[in-house]
């Protein structure tokens, strides 16, 4: 623990000059050079005691007030700007610095006698880096999310408030410095000019009203889009380390389930034991089961079970499938099962019938669960699509391997562990043929709802009716530009009049998630400009179109080699599009 603590507290010192951060830096900068001579020290305190609340235990108050993610933001910057004013209006700054600076002594922080200076600065500056904190806390690493996904779903701990703060104590220690910089810099210009502070309120003002309107956010993607990506995250490296996962396993009070089995299966499949088996909870609705009826590890005590996670409209999961049904067809009488676990990516995957299609669809015919609360997904302390966990008859976890490949050591795998269960007459291995991914460097999966969009040229892509226009130029490589009426939620993108989708792509095969919840809706494909190709077009694509119903996975193109093309779709009103993902 104490080294998921340093990692931390190194993490929070590069966060704070990381370009996320860019645009609140200004505004501690404005409240820091002004003002007494303790208020960066305020700023910074407020900043890592309010952002550490943010991180550990505001997740707990908004899920049960069921309160909206942007409201606390939307707060946090009025304060800002009713602060900015204090400092533009002297007279006002005054009265407010006297009334904060009488909170000290009442709570015995203060002197005895309550004579600290109401030109301190303390008090007001432990106000506006209060509102900081939590504009800061979205900057939060994979560390940070870690701490903040557990404790969404576990009880408080010390140690998750340890993280936090040592994340938060470690920015503040950076813009603490760049504070006292900047007063050594300004502090002759201060002194001469009362219109120095007004000049620094007015700026607060300024930056503040412009995050009400989202530009912050604009700004970040803008420039992190066109730095190399050491400056962007310089600490991802130490945030995403194979360390720093074993402790955040062990934060979330689980043993870490290494990926390494499959180096041991190999080596005469002498597999190690990887812990305990993680019980099967908070699912839903249950398919191919008699009756529909839930099944429990316990239960199958004596089997070989092994745990597949996945999400129907995930392209990787799908190509797992076949060897999946492979397996199954032939191991299940000699003591082996499977459970797919569905965890959802999308909304739509919640569905019960949308997930029962999809089963149908994709010849599934082993059980599958609903695990649209994640709790399973966090029981295995488990973070990909598809990702499998292998366990033997006494219920121990042998082998772990996340993505898609090294199909014939798991095969080999779960051939062994037969063995060791007291199976028999085995037989040859299987023989499946699938689609297999592309080996070559091709364009990475892109998003189109608000929250997760990236790369759109006439971006940063937000929620709610934008009208993009009919025309413009012809995206960049891995680039998109949305055409037309759209109506943007966060998740996905739905269309509504002359609505079209413009992708510079590299890759041989493209499929988009998409949905149409009023009907059968056609989705025209242009590839380079002209309608595809039957030879190019993917599998759902007829006479260059596709007919978007059912909330799933469509084969838009299928190329016999990796290559570049502008990909255009024409939207009918009421299909929904939600990513892209490509092989």
């Amino acid at each position: 623990m104490v080294l998921l603590i340093a990692f931390a507290f190194i993490a929070g010192a590069a966060t704070a000059v990381s370009p996320c951060v860019l645009p609140v830096l200004p505004v501690a900068l404005s409240a820091g050079v002004t003002g007494g001579r303790r208020r960066p020290l305020g700023v910074v305190t407020g900043l890592a005691l309010s952002f550490t609340f943010a991180t550990v235990a505001l997740v707990y108050l908004i899920s049960a007030l069921g309160l909206p993610d942007e409201l606390l933001r939307t707060l946090s910057i009025m304060a800002l700007i009713g602060f900015g004013i204090t400092l533009m209006i002297p007279a006002l700054g005054d009265r407010l610095e006297a009334r904060l600076s009488r909170i000290g002594p009442r709570l015995g922080i203060g002197g005895a006698t309550g004579t600290r200076s109401a030109g301190d600065g303390f008090w007001s500056g432990m106000l506006v880096g209060g509102g900081l904190g939590f504009l800061y806390a979205p900057c939060a690493g994979p560390i940070l999310a870690g701490v903040i996904t557990v404790s969404a779903s576990q009880s408080f701990t010390a140690a998750r408030l340890g993280v936090a703060l040592a994340y938060g104590i470690g920015s503040a220690v950076v813009l603490y410095a760049l504070m006292l910089g900047g007063r050594k810099v300004t502090g002759r210009l201060a002194r001469r000019s009362g219109r120095f502070q007004m000049s620094m309120g007015a700026i607060m003002v300024l930056i503040a009203l412009l995050m009400l309107g989202n530009y912050d956010t604009r700004f970040e993607t803008s420039i992190a889009s066109s730095l190399p990506s050491f400056l962007v995250d310089p600490t991802k490296g130490l945030e995403t380390s194979h360390a720093a996962a074993v402790q955040l396993t062990a934060l979330r009070g689980h043993q870490a389930h290494q990926a390494g089995g499959l180096k041991e299966a190999d080596a005469g499949l002498k597999l190690p034991v990887l812990g305990a088996a993680p019980a099967l909870r908070g699912t839903q609705a249950w398919f191919n089961t008699p009756g529909k009826a839930p099944l429990s590890l316990a239960g199958l005590r004596g089997h070989v079970v092994l745990v597949d996670f996945w999400t129907y409209s995930c392209i990787n999961c799908l190509r797992t499938l076949p060897y999946l049904n492979g397996w199954y067809a032939k191991y299940a009488s000699k003591g082996f099962t499977i459970i797919g676990v569905h965890t959802p990516e999308f909304p739509f995957e919640h569905s019960a019938t949308n997930v029962a299609e999809a089963v149908r669809q994709n010849g599934i015919h082993y059980p599958v669960v609903q695990d649209n609360n994640y709790a399973t997904w966090d029981a295995y302390n488990n973070e990909y699509w598809p990702a499998e966990y292998l366990i033997d008859a006494q219920g121990k976890i042998r082998l772990s391997d996340f993505g898609e490949g090294e199909y014939a050591t798991k095969e080999r795998a779960i051939r062994s562990l037969l063995v060791e269960a007291g199976a028999s007459g085995l037989g040859t291995t299987t023989h499946t043929h699938a689609q297999a991914p592309s080996e070559a460097e091709i364009t990475p999966e892109t998003y189109l709802g608000a929250e997760k969009a990236q790369r759109f040229e006439n971006g940063p892509i937000e929620k709610g009716p934008h009208d993009y226009g009919t025309s413009g130029p012809s995206p960049g490589p891995e680039d998109l530009r949305y055409l037309g009426r759209w109506q943007l939620t966060a998740p996905y993108a739905k269309a509504l009049s002359h609505a079209g989708l413009q992708l510079n792509f590299n890759a041989r095969r493209v499929f988009l998630v998409a949905g149409s919840t009023a009907g059968a809706r056609p989705l025209r494909v242009l590839l380079d400009g002209r309608p595809i190709a039957p030879a190019a077009a993917g599998a759902d694509v007829h006479g260059a179109s596709a007919t978007i119903s059912f909330q799933r996975l469509y084969r838009i193109v299928e190329l016999p080699r990796v290559e570049r093309h502008l990909l255009t779709l024409e939207a009918a009103p009421g299909i929904s599009e939600y990513s892209f993902t490509f092989g």
